[in-house]
């Protein structure tokens, strides 16, 4: 295993890449690909190292920068943590929960299916943070499509880049009243929207921080938006079941999750500032993506990472209907021999102790303070709900 991160340390994928690559294995299942270690060892022997493993193959997004900016911002070092980001090998499903599970990692970042699929499968890991307290996949359609709500989908052809990712949208469906049987997956490769946009799929899979990169691209769809008709839960922050038991991991966990929660407040008090961070820290992103479509990017994605916030629950909560009905659907259709219970699955223990220790006032108070750079003091910063 040691020798596959090691083998994986040559380079990165650029965003354009990533997409071709999980067209190739499916993003729902997790496909992983090349490792990058980031943040500078810390003198202090009393800093303990966290290694986060992606489920993308690549670090070049927006998507992480609630871990960007505390990086940057140096919360992490503060609170004695060296965070490393790992982008993760391809191939292999279940690597960001296996590699967790074997030491390789300290945290995953799984889809709930993998996540739910690794637990079923005898991996010990469990959630301990959800990003999103609702559904971060949508409904790609064409813009004369008289489509309102996923629940007229039955009957109709949807547009996937992996054969794969029907384990994604199968749970959406049932959840909104459609059999999976009475729509017809049309496996479209890395052209899927474009069948999309064409008329010659009637819906395709989506997510956040995709729909603005798509619309850089020239591309020219409308959406189902996920948290709008969907509480289903997405990807979430697994550590291995055992280290719960221990003391001094709970801690060291929990303080991983205060830094993040500070790059979350940061990035509510300066949206631009903590995209321009992201965007910065990772070279490969700046060629691929331009300033504003990497910060209409970062507000998609900052506005479903912050829906359990906005709710009153804090950041990072697991919401227990949408979990047990997502457990009841999974186990329906077959994806886990076993229904799974709540506490088998995640806790929300470390989010409530994470959320009240987090120093959000010197977070907001940085954000407050930063400077711009010229390039993202042009960026129209729009009126982002986070």
């Amino acid at each position: 295993m040691e020798d596959r991160i090691e083998d994986a340390l040559a380079g990165d994928l650029t965003r354009s890449d990533f997409l071709k690559k999980t067209a190739a294995v499916g993003l729902g299942l997790s496909a992983l690909s090349g490792v990058k270690a980031i943040g500078a060892l810390a003198a202090s022997r009393a800093v303990q190292t966290v290694k986060w493993i992606s489920p993308r193959g690549t670090l070049d997004v927006m998507d992480d920068f609630n871990l960007w900016v505390p990086i940057k911002m140096g919360y992490f070092e503060k609170l004695g943590i060296n965070a490393q980001l790992i982008a993760g090998p391809i191939g292999d499903a279940l690597a960001c929960t296996k590699f967790v599970a074997q030491h390789q990692a300290d945290m995953g970042y799984p889809s709930p299916g993998v996540l739910t699929a690794s637990i079923d499968s005898g991996i010990p890991v469990k959630s301990v943070w959800d990003m999103i307290s609702g559904q971060v996949f949508d409904f790609a359609l064409p813009t004369s499509s008289t489509i309102k709500h996923p629940k007229q989908l039955s009957g109709k052809k949807i547009a996937l880049g992996s054969a794969g990712w029907s384990a994604i949208v199968d749970p959406i469906l049932v959840e909104a009243g459609v059999s999976p049987k009475s729509v017809k997956y049309v496996n479209a490769g890395n052209q899927w929207a474009q069948s999309v946009e064409s008329g010659q799929a009637d819906a395709g899979l989506a997510w956040e921080g995709l729909r603005a990169q798509w619309a850089g691209q020239g591309l020219k769809l409308k959406y189902l938006i996920g948290t709008d008709f969907s509480k289903q839960p997405s990807n979430v922050y697994s550590v291995r079941a055992d280290d719960l038991g221990d003391a001094a991991k709970v801690d060291l966990y929990t303080r991983f999750l205060q830094g993040m929660i500070m790059g979350l407040e940061f990035a509510r008090a300066n949206p631009r500032a903590a995209a321009q961070i992201t965007y910065s820290a990772r070279p490969a992103l700046q060629k691929s993506l331009k300033p504003q479509a990497a910060y209409d990017s970062f507000v998609e994605l900052a506005e479903a990472y912050s829906t359990s916030n906005r709710a009153g629950h804090g950041w990072g909560w697991h919401a227990p209907a949408g979990w047990s009905s997502y457990l009841g659907i999974v186990h329906q259709l077959g994806q886990t021999k076993k229904r799974l219970t709540p506490a088998a699955v995640y806790t929300n223990n470390l989010v409530v102790v994470a959320n009240k220790k987090a120093d959000k006032v010197a977070a907001t108070k940085d954000a407050k303070a930063f400077k711009l750079n010229a390039t993202f003091q042009k960026v129209d910063p729009g009126h982002p709900n986070i």
